[in-house]
C-alpha cells in the first residue's frame, strides 16, 4: 500500500469510526457498539477498506499503544502501588482461570495443547481496550468494582 492509499484508508477509516461512535452514544448504546459496527462496515464482510488487513496492521497496533500510553498518564506511582495486590491477585487469577477454561475448550474441540494454551492466555489477557472505556464511559473506574476491574486489566 503506498502513502497516499494508506492516508486514504486512515482517514475514511477514522471519518466512519467517527459517524459510527456519534450515532451509537446517540442513540445510547456507548461507543464500543460504534467500534464494533464500524469494524464491520470497513472489515472484510463490508467495503473491505484494508484488503486483507495486513497493511493496516501497523496503523492499528499505534491504536494500542496510543492507548496504553493514555494509561501510563493517567496512572499515579501511588495508586499503582496502593493497587498490587489487586494487580498481581485478582489479575493473575483472571488469567489463569480464564485461560485454562478457554484452553479447555480448545483442546475439547481438538487443538494441541500448546496451540490450546496459547490461544486460551492470549484470549485471556485481550480485553483491556473494551472494558475500560466501558468503566470510563459508565463513571465506575473511582469506585470499588472499577478499581478491581481496572486492577486486574493491568495486569
Amino acid at each position: 500500500m503506498h502513502l497516499e492509499e494508506f492516508l486514504v484508508a486512515a482517514v475514511v477509516i477514522l471519518a466512519v469510526v467517527a459517524v459510527a461512535i456519534t450515532i451509537s452514544k446517540r442513540m445510547g448504546l456507548g461507543s464500543i457498539l460504534g467500534y464494533l459496527v464500524a469494524g464491520i462496515i470497513l472489515g472484510p464482510s463490508g467495503i473491505e477498506i484494508a484488503g486483507d488487513g495486513q497493511d493496516l496492521l501497523h496503523f492499528t497496533e499505534l491504536g494500542v499503544v496510543l492507548l496504553l500510553f493514555v494509561i501510563g498518564l493517567e496512572m499515579r506511582p501511588l495508586r499503582l502501588w496502593s493497587m498490587r495486590r489487586m494487580v498481581f491477585g485478582l489479575g493473575t487469577l483472571q488469567v489463569l482461570v480464564t485461560g485454562a477454561v478457554l484452553a479447555g475448550y480448545g483442546l475439547l474441540i481438538g487443538d494441541s495443547f500448546k496451540a490450546a494454551l496459547i490461544i486460551g492466555l492470549g484470549l485471556a489477557l485481550s480485553s483491556t481496550a473494551f472494558v475500560l472505556q466501558l468503566l470510563s464511559e459508565t463513571g465506575e473506574l473511582g469506585n470499588r468494582t472499577g478499581t478491581a476491574g481496572f486492577s486486574i486489566l493491568l495486569l
